[in-house]
């Protein structure tokens, strides 16, 4: 389970607040108006942005002052972070090894990654020579050799078009499935939050609510959702 006990986050003036517990192997949408604090929240939770009060628990430990890598999460940014100067077998290796000094098994494993991503043929391209889907697919397989028990998702597919967009969170549903990890997804598409959440965090007003049934809420918002949605 991962728990948000009493969290604060504080940057100049804004502030953000959160008290919440989260089902392991739960795929979850985190959506708001822009500048609500969803990329602040999974940022906080990942490790990658301080906490002012609270505690941040995983398994039932303190991972508060842990740092990004040393949590049982990965992490897709909205650019897929991916280094322009590798290849993408190489980026996929930055996921077990940083220093790149792989064994065979966890060369097998980048290829297994990138064959399990659609990119069998890719692992000697540079991001640069492949598309924005493909470039998806890449960071994907990044956060899946990792094996971590959370794949958090700060809108990585926001560039891409709805087809391929919904391609692309099908394949992260399986892959997680298969991993037996939860997901938490910042979105701004309630139709993504409808194919692959189970439940919605709403981001409003300086407050994170606790998760809650996707389609109830979305069939049903409370007025500062419904304002959200238009």
């Amino acid at each position: 389970m991962l728990s948000l006990n009493k969290i604060q986050v504080t940057q100049g003036t804004f502030e953000l607040k959160a008290h919440f517990d989260v089902n392991a192997e739960q795929n979850v949408a985190v959506v708001g108006p822009s500048g609500a604090g969803k990329s602040t929240l999974v940022g906080a939770i990942c490790g990658f942005i301080d906490l002012s009060a609270g505690l941040v628990m995983l398994h039932g430990h303190d991972i508060t002052q842990a740092q990004p890598d040393a949590r049982d999460m990965a992490m897709l940014f909205q650019d897929n972070n991916l280094f322009p100067h590798l290849t993408i077998a190489q980026n996929v290796g930055l996921g077990i090894r940083p220093a790149l000094r792989l064994t065979g098994d966890e060369v097998g494993q980048v290829n297994d990654a990138l064959v399990r991503v659609g990119l069998t043929d890719f692992g000697t391209r540079k991001p640069s020579e492949l598309s924005g889907g493909q470039q998806s697919r890449a960071a994907l397989a990044r956060a899946l050799v990792q094996s971590k028990s959370w794949m958090i998702l700060d809108e990585p597919f926001a560039a891409l078009g709805p087809a391929l967009r919904a391609e692309m969170l099908d394949l992260v549903a399986e892959v997680a499935a298969e991993n037996k990890a939860g997901v938490m997804m910042v979105t701004h598409a309630p139709e993504d939050a409808r194919r692959i959440s189970d439940s919605v965090i709403f981001v409003a007003d300086g407050v994170a609510h606790g998760p809650q049934a996707t389609t109830g809420l979305l069939d049903n918002p409370p007025p500062a959702l419904k304002a959200y949605l238009g």
